[in-house]
């Protein structure tokens, strides 16, 4: 399964996807790895291209993932194991 999302705090909602505190659709289907991540400090830029990547067939968004992460390995796969450093990563 895919999972397109915006937040204002990745760390936070990493944390709740991997320890499964989410109902609903991540919930139901176990997501838990981050595989794609993109950053911008404007709300409704975010918005607009979660919508967008919504919008996308699955062929379309695997290509998106396949092109910074071809291994699709967990982009936060250590970000708790010595503390949260999404907070440093990110501001």
């Amino acid at each position: 399964m895919l999972y397109v999302g915006v937040t204002g705090n990745i760390g936070r909602r990493i944390h709740e996807h991997k320890s499964h505190a989410t109902q609903g659709f991540t919930g139901k289907y176990r997501v838990t790895r981050l595989v794609h991540l993109e950053h911008t400090d404007d709300v409704l830029a975010a918005i607009t291209r979660e919508k967008q990547i919504k919008g996308w067939r699955r062929a379309k968004k695997i290509a998106l993932i396949a092109t910074g992460n071809p291994a699709w390995d967990d982009l936060a796969a250590d970000w708790f194991g010595t503390g949260d450093v999404v907070d440093s990563i990110l501001g």
